[in-house]
């Protein structure tokens, strides 16, 4: 992905909460999505993306993911040129990381466990 386009891509990601949902729905047959799945016991409440593991963007998860639950992520449309392969890691209400994880986001009903 073009960095320049994920920075601006992320801010007009479409962000809902799903119990199911793994593919998007809507007009545009090129319309990228995954389903987040919180594993935890505590509050996802940032989700970060990079092709280089130095420069991050992040999706809008509003208030955040709680335990438990589930969320469907939608990319910008304006990312869709850019690589499918990206680092993802997210970060926990009381500071705590995951490890960055290198994920294909193009793979059909794709699924991510934090």
């Amino acid at each position: 992905m073009n960095l320049t386009s994920v920075r601006s891509g992320f801010v007009a990601i479409a962000f809902s909460l799903a119990a199911t949902g793994m593919f998007a729905t809507g007009a545009s047959a090129e319309e990228y999505s995954f389903t987040a799945i919180n594993t935890t016991n505590s509050l996802i409440t940032e989700i970060w993306v990079s092709e280089d593991k130095n420069d991050w963007g992040y999706f809008d998860i509003g208030s955040g993911i709680p335990a438990g639950r589930t969320a469907n992520l939608v990319w910008s449309q304006s990312t869709n040129s850019d690589n499918c392969s990206q680092w993802v890691t997210a970060t926990w209400e009381d500071g705590s990381e995951s490890e960055p994880a290198m994920i294909d986001f193009c793979e059909a009903g794709l699924q991510i466990e934090f």
